[in-house]
């Protein structure tokens, strides 16, 4: 297929070649997904709306430290997309197609798999789905004066450590992110406070860590009421309560909002495969989708006793990808063995 031509009755151009593996979303498990289809010696392209690789640890927490990833004892969420994103492309050029979305996805008669984007047609022998949980936005806050001072010491997103040095920070939230925060934050705000309306749903280890701080953590039953901001328009205390209904005031100089995302798969939803709440169903073998020839890896997929983690997306890449390759490629092997022997083979084979 030539680069640009134009689809038979339609507007739209064909855009590029036809790719071996098409990998819809560059987050860590799409990055990992990338690296091991081109080990592989697949053609690689990655499609992803945002304008950065790395999805939401890009996005949303790229100076959060990540501690479940093998051999990191603990790594910033930016330096592992970096490692990452290095990692793709040590073993060849992937097309990486950013600040593009795909919003169709259908077979041809002929078996190849056509993707509508905002920029055109783009065809692939297979694709692997690593969307992460779609479309999100932070849940907002609903207590009075905190939409207002969005933006003004109010964050959804909380995307450079330094910003928060020497401050009186208040964290909303008991999930991961919050306590995340609370103990990236603690050894350089001036104060961490924690309100949270129940228990902490965090990694232990985290929220033992938390509790060993500095920290003032107010939970469970405890609520914001509302903010207040001072001449300038910045906010410059929390109004709280217990669940007994006592109230204080607190100073703050920052708060986060962390009580969670809404998840949208938008266009995914129609693209006719089986789906389950937010995530799509695979068959937890091969990573395969009621689609032929689509695959999925990492938090989009659902299948019984499924977990969201990047270690575990690393792995499911692993299959998608080798399912894959061989559903391109019949006669090549399921498994193709260790990573040290592939690249020495390859080697061997540019060296002549």
């Amino acid at each position: 297929m030539t680069d640009e031509s134009v689809v038979s009755g339609s507007d739209l151009p064909i855009v590029g070649d036809t790719a071996d593996v098409t990998i819809i979303g560059a987050g860590p498990t799409g990055l990992f997904a990338a690296f091991y289809a081109l080990m592989r010696g697949a053609s690689v392209r990655i499609i992803d709306s945002l304008e950065e690789p790395g999805g939401a640890l890009t996005a949303i927490y790229p100076e959060k430290y990540i501690y479940d990833v093998g051999g990191f004892p603990k790594v910033l969420a930016k330096d592992l997309v970096e490692q990452l994103v290095e990692q793709a492309y040590s073993r060849g050029t992937p097309d990486m197609c950013l600040k593009e979305q795909v919003t169709g996805l259908q077979r041809t008669e002929d078996g190849l798999l056509k993707l509508t984007t905002a920029r055109g047609i783009r065809y692939s022998k297979s694709v692997i789905i690593t969307a992460g949980v779609g479309a999100f936005e932070p849940k907002k806050h609903t207590a009075p004066g905190v939409s207002e001072l969005e933006g003004k010491g109010v964050h959804y997103f909380a995307k450079r450590i330094d910003a928060f040095r020497d401050r009186h920070v208040v964290i909303v939230g008991g999930g991961d992110s919050a306590v995340d925060w609370g103990v990236t934050l603690e050894p350089l705000a001036k104060s961490i406070t924690l309100i949270h309306r129940s228990k902490f749903r965090a990694h232990e280890s985290t929220v033992t860590e938390l509790e060993a701080s500095s920290a003032k953590l107010y939970y469970p039953g405890y609520e914001v009421l509302g903010v207040e901001s001072n001449d300038e328009g910045h906010i410059s205390a929390v109004r709280y309560k217990s669940a007994e209904g006592e109230e204080w005031t607190i100073p703050c100089d920052e708060l986060i909002v962390a009580i969670g995302f809404l998840a949208d798969l938008g266009p995914v939803k129609s693209w006719g495969l089986e789906l389950q709440r937010n995530q799509i169903v695979v068959d937890h073998t091969t990573m395969a989708t009621a689609i032929e020839g689509v695959y999925g890896a990492g938090d989009v997929v659902a299948y019984p006793a499924k977990f969201k983690l990047i270690a575990s997306g690393f792995a499911e890449a692993i299959t998608a990808v080798n399912h894959a390759i061989t559903y391109v490629d019949p006669s090549q092997r399921l498994d193709a063995g260790h990573s040290t022997n592939i690249v020495a083979k390859q080697e061997a084979a540019a060296a002549g």
